[in-house]
């Protein structure tokens, strides 16, 4: 500004000689250009330090951003462990990954049976644990008999004079009435005797008779009685037949064995019985290494067995997929011409399930549900055929989550697959599309 005044007025009098008397002399004019040089030097300097300064604060918030972005990218929420009488699905703990956790047959979920790592670096939800179930809250054990609680079942102690799986019956005492015509002692005594069986054998033992007053009584001892009018001969009771359908039920859960006096209770292939003898508890083939699974499959355990799977990858057109964690897959970014790309699942995820045979309905049986969705609506729906819609529906339970529902029973030993999408919706023009598959295998046996 001061150099354009000065160089303005020197042309004005440079054209205009006749007022020349009112121009300046040239010493005065050089000292002036001297001052306006100062000034723009200063000026000059001033301008370069402001953009060093400048050029300073954008490095620092570049490198600032940068370390945020590294830090994001590298780092994990803390390590997720399996609960005490459970199982942890999911192994990534990288933001947006979620774990699962299944408590075992027995045990009753408390807490989230889903948790994502946020971009906090913290789980979202609460601490799973897996809680005994305490199948005594209901008194199954009747007439007066004490009930103990055990994983996944229960065991009545009988009061005296009771016997069944949960005391229903009385225990069976047989005894005959006999007029001893012939004996020689008074009525006020009474002689004690065992008669002779006619045969003897496992299912035959002699009764046990006792002749008071003239009149003799014989009884069988536990788990036999006296057969037809032969008040010599007691013969075994078959409780499996007896007591097949009791007030509470099959003396065993699976299969009864009739034995000399008493019974015993069988399992299938792959289950163990229990303390009391009545029930069947699954083998977990996984955790006791009795499986035969390759070194890149896992081991699924199931009621009764096992399964080896191994998840891939899908080989989708236009689009490509690598796995993030045992049980998830992503896809790799898509160009920005390749509008089919972009049309594909965005993830994979894969989860299995085992139940019995014959499990109530309907049911819950899986969640799916949104980290932190972009657009603004998020629809559900399930893939899939007749089979897959004859047995599933999905279910939105809040504006986050959907629920695969179980509508039927099923019978086993059968698998089932049902595929979840989830699309992530703006103004009605799809985002994002993910995928999650489900298979439930069920047991031949319901227990």
């Amino acid at each position: 500004m001061i150099a354009s005044i000065v160089i303005t007025f020197l042309c004005f009098c440079s054209l205009s000689p006749t007022f020349g008397q009112d121009c300046p002399s040239r010493q005065e004019l050089q000292g002036s250009l001297k001052q306006v040089q100062k000034l723009l030097s200063a000026h000059e300097a001033t301008y370069m330090q402001s953009l060093r300064n400048l050029k300073k604060k954008i490095n620092l918030l570049q490198s600032s951003a940068g370390k945020q972005s590294t830090s994001a990218t590298n780092s994990t929420c803390p390590k997720l462990d399996a609960p005490i009488n459970g199982k942890k699905l999911g192994k990534s703990h990288s933001v947006g990954h979620e774990v699962h956790v299944l408590c075992d047959p027995g045990y009753e979920l408390v807490g989230s049976e889903s948790r994502v790592c946020q971009e906090s670096l913290n789980w979202s939800g609460h601490q799973a644990t897996c809680r005994d179930i305490n199948e005594c809250v209901s008194s199954p054990c009747l007439n007066a008999g004490t009930c103990v609680d055990e994983v996944n079942q229960f065991s009545c102690v009988c009061a005296k004079g009771w016997t069944g799986a949960t005391c229903q019956s009385p225990v069976p005492t047989f005894f005959v009435t006999m007029t001893n015509t012939s004996a020689a002692t008074s009525p006020a005594t009474a002689a004690a005797v065992t008669l002779p069986a006619a045969t003897t054998g496992p299912f035959v033992r002699p009764s046990r008779c006792s002749i008071i007053q003239g009149t003799t009584h014989c009884t069988c001892e536990a788990g036999y009685t006296i057969s037809g009018r032969d008040s010599n001969t007691c013969t075994d009771i078959d409780e499996c037949e007896l007591f097949h359908n009791g007030q509470a039920g099959k003396l065993c859960l699976h299969s009864c064995v009739n034995t000399a006096g008493g019974y015993r209770c069988t399992c299938p292939v792959g289950y163990n019985g229990t303390r009391d003898g009545r029930s069947c508890k699954d083998i977990d083939e996984c955790a006791t290494r009795q499986n035969n699974c390759a070194n890149d499959q896992m081991c699924i355990n199931t009621y009764g067995g096992f399964q080896c799977v191994r998840v891939d990858c899908p080989k989708i057109p236009h689009a490509t997929y690598v796995k993030t964690s045992p049980m998830r897959c992503e896809r790799n970014p898509c160009s920005v011409d390749n509008k089919a790309c972009s049309q594909t699942p965005n993830s994979f995820s894969y989860h299995y399930l085992a139940v019995v045979s014959n499990l109530s309905a309907p049911r819950v049986m899986f969640r799916v549900s949104a980290l932190r969705p972009i657009g603004d609506t998020l629809r559900f729906s399930l893939l899939g055929g007749r089979q897959t819609r004859r047995h599933f529906t999905v279910q939105r339970s809040d504006r986050l989550t959907g629920q695969l529902m179980l509508v039927s029973p099923v019978q086993g030993p059968a698998t089932l697959e049902a595929d979840v999408e989830m699309s992530e919706l703006e103004r009605r023009v799809q985002l994002g599309k993910y995928i999650t598959k489900v298979t439930m295998f069920v047991s031949q046996y319901e227990f």
